[in-house]
């Protein structure tokens, strides 16, 4: 009897710590954690929004990290320096930016519309399936036409500048001319290379520009005419120099004694008064050497 009460016994306790154990031990469910609340945010939101948050973070990073890597870059070049004084740059800095500046946004903004377009694929919008694929082959042209408008205009602007610096001594109106249509061409050749990056037919342009080309150098000849007898005859006074500084000479009605001989003139100086004669007068009327 007394083995019968302690059978019972032993029962009742088996049965008891099987009933205290959890169900879900009992099932089998060992490694599974309920992560409750988590769980139904995750399966609340649908995967491609998950997604397209996942690339809008990586494309914000990827375009800060880009715009610096660039702004460094162009530093490290000495682009600041070789676009100071241009017009652009002026114009930048009144805006409280400069020409790197706007580099260096330009690649930014470039991946931020990648970035966007990225997730518009992602969350598989309507329209990206037809705007997805025109506007990822235009946006890469996009970005380098208005990088080739931007460096067009600054090297243009740059070209300028050194040929005024190169022509300043030489006291002609005609001068002044070079140095903007140097700057004009050069902005012309960024245009036809930046519609022609957009896929517009430039071929009406580029005829245009040979005309132009040759329009310059044929008025520019007929012009500058005694300009040019006058470098041509200087380069040969420059190198043969029958002539040199403190000889005495007489070119036409003029005798003096040789001050400077440049690439266009020679000063000759008599009795406190100075001539500046044109060198192609030298071809025109000769030389005369006087030797004492």
């Amino acid at each position: 009897m007394t083995g019968t009460v302690a059978a019972a016994g032993s029962h009742g306790t088996a049965v008891g710590v099987a009933d205290s154990i959890d169900p879900g031990l009992r099932s089998g469910r060992v490694g599974q954690i309920d992560t409750g609340p988590l769980a139904d945010l995750f399966d609340a939101v649908p995967r491609a929004v998950w997604l397209g948050a996942i690339v809008a973070v990586a494309g914000v990073i990827l375009a800060v990290l880009l715009g610096v890597l660039t702004r460094r870059l162009l530093v490290r070049f000495g682009v600041p320096d070789a676009v100071e004084g241009t017009a652009f740059e002026r114009t930048a800095r009144e805006f409280g930016s400069s020409t790197v500046d706007v580099l260096g946004s330009l690649v930014r903004l470039f991946v931020l519309g990648v970035t966007f377009l990225g997730i518009l694929a992602v969350g598989d919008v309507t329209v990206a399936s037809g705007f997805w694929g025109r506007t990822v082959q235009f946006l890469p042209q996009l970005f380098f036409a208005l990088v080739i408008l931007i460096v067009g205009v600054v090297v243009g602007d740059k070209l300028q500048i050194v040929i005024s610096e190169r022509l300043t001594g030489i006291k002609l109106p005609e001068i002044g001319v070079f140095p903007r249509l140097a700057k004009f061409t050069v902005f012309y050749v960024a245009v036809l290379i930046a519609l022609s990056q957009l896929g517009v037919a430039t071929l009406a342009l580029v005829v245009l520009l040979a005309g132009y080309i040759l329009a310059i150098v044929f008025l520019g000849g007929l012009a500058l005419s005694d300009l040019l007898k006058s470098a041509a005859a200087g380069s040969y006074l420059l190198l043969e120099q029958p002539y040199a500084i403190g000889d005495e000479i007489e070119i036409g009605n003029h005798r003096g004694i040789v001050q400077e001989v440049t690439l266009f003139v020679t000063h000759i100086e008599r009795d406190g008064e100075e001539f500046v004669v044109p060198n192609s007068a030298v071809f025109e009327t000769g030389v005369i050497r006087i030797r004492e």
